[in-house]
């Protein structure tokens, strides 16, 4: 399937951003973009957990971007604290959708920092209709934003993750949970540390689980 992935740049709001893109043959295909984890501790799109959510994507006929934030691979600029990585996601999701502007769906998935940009994301674009993150970081950054959360999406998290409390996690769900006509899924993953080191193949049967089933509802 790696032969049919396309390396581009995409017009980001500090000079060009590199990407990795998937066109799906499905005729109004729905979407998705990644976010890679923070780029200060070698965070890039082609870590293993993002290439894997990439490619579960691809495998349920989405059309996928994965994006390197300013500053990390190919993409110009430097690292801004969140808020300039804010403004390439919005713009990596901006190309996307021109792509496809027939689009059934629109999803956000992001990694660790990525996590808390796709959210921050979700919050300002009423488009994005589902999300998928993983190994969120509530203990290191502050998710309060999400009162209330606009849409259903999942939450995977490792049991053994050493870099995020038990109590952190279990705030955010209860943010999360509690309200009316959104479901927030939380699937903890028993042998799992924040990297899902030797839990890979779990994680890749959890989103694929949840994306082929939420896909088909629409």
């Amino acid at each position: 399937m790696e032969n049919k992935v396309l390396e581009i740049f995409i017009p980001g709001p500090v000079g060009r951003l590199e990407a990795k893109y998937y066109k799906s043959k499905k005729k109004t295909s729905p979407i998705a973009l990644i976010l890679h984890p923070h780029p200060q501790y070698g965070g890039t799109m082609n870590n293993k957990i993002v290439v894997d959510t990439f490619n579960t994507f691809m495998e349920n006929e989405f059309s996928v971007c994965r994006v390197n934030f300013r500053g990390v691979g190919k993409s110009d600029g430097e690292f801004d604290n969140g808020q300039g990585e804010l403004a390439d996601s919005a713009a990596a999701l901006d190309w996307i959708e021109r792509e496809n502007f027939d689009n059934s769906q629109c999803w956000i998935a992001g990694f660790s920092f990525g996590s808390l940009i796709a959210m921050q994301l979700l919050m300002r674009r009423p488009e994005i209709n589902r999300f998928v993150i993983i190994s969120p970081q509530p203990n290191v950054y502050d998710f309060s934003f999400l009162s209330p959360c606009p849409t259903s999406g999942m939450v995977i998290h490792g049991k053994k993750d050493e870099l995020v409390s038990a109590d952190s996690i279990d705030e955010l769900k209860k943010r999360l949970t509690n309200q009316k006509g959104i479901n927030v899924q939380f699937n903890q993953v028993i042998d799992a540390n924040h990297f899902f080191s030797k839990s890979e193949e779990n994680l890749k049967k959890s989103l694929n689980k949840y994306i082929s089933k939420e896909s088909a509802l629409f």
